[in-house]
């Protein structure tokens, strides 16, 4: 698809299962081009319908390592003032995917890398992976997500200690701390997290976009503005062949026979 980033399906991925693939040796650092090329991807699996869930892989080297540093050094206020909304706004096209994503991490996920796996709605991480958002270090705070989707994730004390302090975090405090949801081998992350997006893979597709916003919008409001989203999002899916297949499945063989079409 692109020089750094991947779309790939077919071969020995599972039915309705797309993998976006960082390609930018030897760390995956998250230059202007890949960004774009992450937005594209975006918008790639999100218009694609026989792409029912997605996983972000970076190899099984590297997940990413953070944003290109050299780059960045060489941009004044008024240059970043721009770009900085483009960075954000690229990995908010993959937090925007209405489907099911997996993060699959290895090696590294630090900085933008940790803001890419935190638009998944699930990580997995290889038990040798190191996480961590890094940026106060340089003199600057995370700028693609991690001051909101961080502490959304793990707790505002939680992620204040990794932000502040910019140290980073072994595999296990990662999971201790609800930062990754899955620790296996690092040889195992890529295949353990095919395995998680094949199971959403079969299920309803237009409940499972609605679950997802339902969630995600939700947590930007009040509980009243969440509770009349997902009222709104509940009706609406009873125009659906999915609710009538699941629930008839239901009546007849009990919850978990139906397959969605």
């Amino acid at each position: 698809m692109g020089e750094f980033v991947q779309v790939e399906t077919g071969g020995d991925a599972p039915a309705g299962v797309a993998t976006i693939r960082l390609t930018r040796p030897p760390m995956n650092a998250l230059n202007t081009a890949l960004q774009e090329e992450l937005r594209a991807a975006a918008v790639q699996v999100t218009g694609d319908a026989t792409v029912r869930a997605v996983v972000i892989y970076g190899g099984e080297k590297v997940f990413a390592a953070g944003a290109d540093v050299k780059e960045f050094a060489g941009q004044d206020h008024a240059e970043m003032m721009r770009d900085a909304v483009r960075l954000s706004s690229s990995l908010t096209a993959l937090a925007r995917i209405p489907k099911p994503v997996i993060a699959a991490v290895t090696g590294y996920a630090l900085g933008g890398g940790c803001e890419l796996a935190l638009t998944a709605d699930f990580r997995v991480s290889a038990d040798n992976a190191r996480w961590g958002q890094p940026e106060i270090l340089l003199g600057i705070i995370p700028g693609a997500g991690g001051t909101q989707r961080l502490p959304r994730l793990v707790g505002t004390a939680k992620a204040k200690d990794l932000i502040y302090t910019g140290r980073f975090v072994d595999a296990d405090e990662a999971l201790e701390i609800g930062l990754v949801d899955v620790v296996v081998p690092a040889a195992d992350v890529y295949t353990t997290a095919l395995a998680m997006a094949a199971k959403f893979a079969k299920g309803p597709a237009l409940a499972l976009a609605a679950a997802k916003a339902a969630i995600d919008e939700g947590l930007d409001g009040s509980l009243d503005t969440g509770l009349r989203l997902e009222s709104h999002l509940f009706a609406s899916l009873f125009a659906t062949a999915d609710r009538q297949t699941g629930m008839a499945s239901f009546i007849e063989s009990g919850p978990g026979k139906a397959s969605f079409q």
